[in-house]
């Protein structure tokens, strides 16, 4: 090794000891600030395009491309080292006749709380001859959640640890009337998770997160809304987040401000839905809907790739907070 080798290898060293030494030290905070290390436009691009790509068919429940979501999804759970539940990321159900699966992975907490992180993978698929990439609904929720696991693992190589156990959970069969959280329910009520319900301190639900064609404000494409109780939302958290990280994202908690699309966005349509109704405090974020939804053109290149990235990272500051 030359002496020029030697002297870039001792100062890169010199940069990442401290902190990995640090991290050991007695009374060390980590900083939220390190899960940015873990942020990659490109990779989240990646996990759009991927899961929108005519190869997967628009991943309908129990088609040969939701298999291969599934599967795919099951590596980049153990790619970041998230660990079993049940003995497996990927959990079988049926879901109208149709074989769907859920994947699902933790990092363990230091207490028996849970919190729940979760997005649909499904889409419509093939429909009279046209294909349904899905993109914004719901393969910008999936990217979300991927990222958010990248972030998180990344702490956890950083030594933090936090009271509440992580449960990511990519669903299947959303478009089956919410089959795949409610198949994430009933493991969760005869224990098969390794958590009951009494355990859930926060469900958050991530559903068509990349647009920015329907503002909260005319103009304004830097916007997030987030629909939850007033009171169990933790919505002081996420402001306070929002105003101390700086990432400025206009916040709206309703759905443009009218209560009954609150209620249908809300209570009625989303994969919340069961655990609201078994009164476990759920979260949901999302871009909104817009005229590309549930249509052949919502494609990749539709979506707004750096406010979804500014998304993610303010909800993982919200949930770094909370955790």
């Amino acid at each position: 090794m030359t002496k020029i080798a030697k002297i870039i290898v001792f100062c890169l060293l010199s940069l990442s000891l401290p902190l990995l030494a640090g991290a050991q030290r007695s009374g060390y905070v980590i900083s939220a600030k390190n899960g940015e290390v873990a942020v990659s436009e490109d990779y989240v691009r990646e996990v759009v395009e991927y899961l929108s790509a005519k190869s997967l068919g628009g991943r309908a429940t129990g088609s040969t491309g939701a298999v291969k979501a599934a599967a795919w999804l099951d590596d980049q759970f153990s790619a970041a080292g998230l660990q079993y539940v049940g003995g497996a990321y990927l959990h079988g159900f049926s879901a109208d006749g149709a074989r769907a699966r859920n994947v699902i992975g933790v990092i363990p907490g230091t207490t028996s709380k849970v919190v729940i992180v979760m997005a649909h993978f499904d889409n419509l698929g093939m429909l009279g001859g046209n294909f349904f990439p899905g993109a914004d609904s719901n393969a910008s929720g999936v990217a979300a959640l991927l990222q958010l696991v990248k972030m998180f693992a990344y702490m956890k190589e950083c030594h933090k640890t936090y009271s509440h156990t992580i449960v990511f959970a990519a669903l299947d069969a959303k478009e089956k009337d919410n089959a795949g959280a409610a198949d994430l329910w009933r493991c969760i009520g005869n224990g098969s998770l390794g958590f009951g319900p009494g355990d859930i301190s926060l469900v958050v639900n991530l559903d068509q997160l990349g647009s920015t064609l329907s503002p909260v404000t005319k103009g304004n494409p830097d916007y997030l809304i987030m629909l939850s109780e007033e009171s169990t939302g933790r919505r002081s958290t996420l402001q306070s987040m929002e105003r101390t990280q700086r990432i400025g994202l206009e916040l709206a908690f309703d759905y443009y401000g009218s209560k009954d699309f609150t209620k249908l966005f809300y209570r009625r349509i989303p994969d919340q839905r069961i655990f609201l109704e078994n009164n476990i405090p759920s979260v949901m974020f999302t871009s909104g809907i817009t005229m590309l939804n549930n249509k052949p053109g919502d494609t990749p290149d539709t979506l707004d790739y750096p406010v979804l990235m500014k998304r993610i990272r303010l909800i993982f500051y919200y949930l770094e907070k909370i955790l």
